[in-house]
């Protein structure tokens, strides 16, 4: 039925293939492509006896455009999923409008070189106007709208957890339980013990960028920064028990205020243990997260770079991860003129996701809602030409196949808020 090219072997691309091979009728061709093309191929090979899906292997540099145009027209996709590294999200989306074919990502657009002089611009200036400083932001990829609109393609932006299953469940409590949405707090428990001193669960670039950067969140029609760490709750998650957790900025919130402008109050919080912030402080203290090059015996090397190469794989936490995840949103505001509460979420179990996948389940949280985003698009139940994030489209389907591919909803309507 589709030909699909996936861009991205590592953990998280791993969990959507898996997924993607178990839904053959739809998925009846995969590519899969990357920088290191013998990975590609070890997992082709461990999946083909178990799918009726024909897979292939490429080679490809997802920062060379002209690569990525070059596989896209040999390949001739109907969809090109990019589970790479958000540094090339744009390489690829001008990929997808060259070559006429869908395109879908699970994080948003962020720079790898931050003190690139065009970039810096653009972003001082927004950061003056928009008032937050995160170095990820959808400004970038929303710049191509018209572009893909006008080319009838669509773009689906940020299809993981979150951001992505926490855009769903913001618009089917829009859709089915309110009149009026007044906050929202997106929760990210963690509960897994991997057992090593400190690793990151998911690329650790990205992820350590994203926890030392000052948290934000969306009041009263702006954004209010603070302190990195620096507003800290407790939480009794289902299933994982009483966690820390931080909040932070996190990229879903830009689109929420803009998709659902009635809701005052937006806020993300991830939880940590006390062991990671005090590895993660003394890091960025000695300047081990700096994406800034330096000279070292001769050599220019990329601190945060050199630290990756160091930390553990995060698709070999797999085997050693136990516990379980917990991620969803609380929600007030209105129905029938009453106030009103509402939790939903989706707890996941590292160990099975292990069982079923050869993953740990940050990986599986994200994989799987690629692969089923990836089936909206296939199955034409979201089809709109321009650029789109979770939330702009009916979150029924989607919901539904989350349910029936591993990571079903439960729902509270009498949850704890947090203060």
């Amino acid at each position: 039925m589709s030909r699909v090219l996936v861009i991205g072997c590592g953990g998280v691309a791993s969990v959507a293939i898996h997924k993607c091979c178990q839904v053959s009728e739809v998925f009846t061709e995969l590519c899969i492509a990357s920088r290191t093309k013998s990975k590609c191929d070890q997992l082709a090979a461990g999946l083909a006896p178990k799918t009726a899906a024909k897979l292939t292997t490429a080679q490809v540099d997802a920062d060379d455009v002209r690569q990525v145009i070059g596989l896209i027209r040999s390949y001739q996709p109907d969809l090109v999923m990019n589970i790479a590294l958000p540094y090339q999200d744009l390489t690829i989306m001008d990929a997808c409008l060259a070559c006429g074919v869908n395109y879908m990502d699970t994080a948003n657009y962020e720079p790898e070189d931050t003190d690139d002089p065009a970039w810096r611009a653009v972003y001082e200036k927004r950061c003056k106007e928009a008032g937050f400083s995160a170095y990820f932001d959808y400004s970038w990829q929303w710049a191509y709208r018209k572009k893909f609109e006008e080319a009838g393609l669509t773009a689906l932006l940020g299809c993981g957890f979150d951001p992505g299953v926490t855009q769903a469940y913001c618009a089917h409590a829009k859709k089915h339980e309110f009149d009026t949405i007044e906050t929202i707090d997106i929760l990210d428990c963690n509960g897994g013990d991997h057992g090593y001193p400190f690793a990151t669960n998911f690329n650790p670039e990205v992820n350590l960028r994203e926890v030392s950067a000052p948290g934000s969140y969306w009041e009263d029609g702006h954004w209010v920064e603070i302190s990195p760490m620096s507003i800290k709750r407790e939480y009794d998650f289902d299933q994982v028990g009483h966690k820390d957790m931080y909040l932070l900025h996190h990229e879903e919130i830009e689109s929420l205020a803009l998709n659902i402008p009635e809701a005052r109050r937006i806020r993300f919080f991830m939880t940590f243990g006390q062991s990671y912030l005090d590895h993660m402080r003394c890091l960025e203290n000695v300047g081990m997260l700096s994406t800034s090059p330096v000279d070292f015996e001769g050599r220019q090397i990329v601190p945060i770079k050199f630290l990756k190469a160091l930390l553990p794989d995060p698709a070999s936490l797999g085997p050693r991860t136990k516990g379980k995840t917990n991620i969803g949103c609380i929600f007030t505001g209105k129905k029938a003129g009453q106030d009103k509460t509402y939790y939903i979420y989706n707890v996941c179990d590292h160990q099975e996701c292990y069982r079923e996948v050869g993953s740990q389940a940050i990986s599986y949280t994200t994989g799987v809602p690629a692969m089923c985003g990836a089936l909206m698009l296939l199955t034409g139940k979201w089809n709109k030409p321009g650029v789109y994030t979770v939330e702009e489209f009916d979150p029924d389907p989607f919901l539904e196949a989350l349910d029936q591919h591993g990571l079903p909803r439960s729902e509270s309507r009498t949850p704890v808020l947090v203060d």
